[in-house]
């Protein structure tokens, strides 16, 4: 009798381990779930700091020769971008209301990225206060580019439409001192 308590003692132990083992797994892997898992700070990303600034495009090269092109301006402060499109056009690519004698302007609001030599912006086409735009003349949705960064310097920026190839000449207007709010 003897013997079969201690084959009942040790099999009663052996069950209590592996419980006690089982019960340690699930909590070490929520603890570390825990952690992967917390939210994200509810801030503004800080961008790239060479990045900060207004920016415009003065001049478009061999504007006189194109039929249509479009001028840049952007403000980018932290991770956010604000872009100024003013388009110039010979053809009439839109309905008579629209066209305004072939010259247009369009805005759009969104961040940006630098990964590499590469710009990515996405953002999305507002009204000329920055709110979104859900109708009206020429485009709106997205307005999603992706730019090779072909020159930086402190008061130039030089990028290529990996879309179209055409080269934006910016030069910087104002710097601009990223101060990140919350979302």
């Amino acid at each position: 009798m003897p013997q079969s308590k201690s084959k009942h003692f040790s099999l009663k132990t052996i069950k209590t381990s592996i419980g006690l083992r089982h019960l340690y797994i699930i909590l070490f892997t929520f603890s570390i779930l825990q952690l992967s898992c917390s939210p994200r700070p509810n801030i503004q990303g800080k961008g790239e700091e060479f990045m900060q600034g207004i920016w415009n495009e003065d001049s478009v090269a061999f504007s006189n020769k194109l039929s249509n092109y479009t001028q840049h301006h952007f403000k980018i402060t932290c991770d956010s971008i604000y872009i100024d499109l003013v388009t110039r056009s010979k053809l009439n690519l839109y309905e008579d209301s629209c066209y305004n004698n072939g010259i247009w302007k369009e805005y759009a609001k969104g961040v940006y990225a630098v990964k590499g030599d590469t710009l990515f912006v996405g953002a999305t086409f507002t009204h000329a206060n920055y709110k979104q735009k859900i109708s009206g003349c020429y485009r709106i949705g997205r307005y999603d580019k992706n730019f090779l960064i072909k020159k930086k310097s402190a008061d130039t920026l030089v990028l290529e439409s990996l879309s179209d190839q055409r080269e934006i000449k910016l030069s910087l207007k104002e710097k601009v001192t990223c101060v990140q709010k919350e979302l």
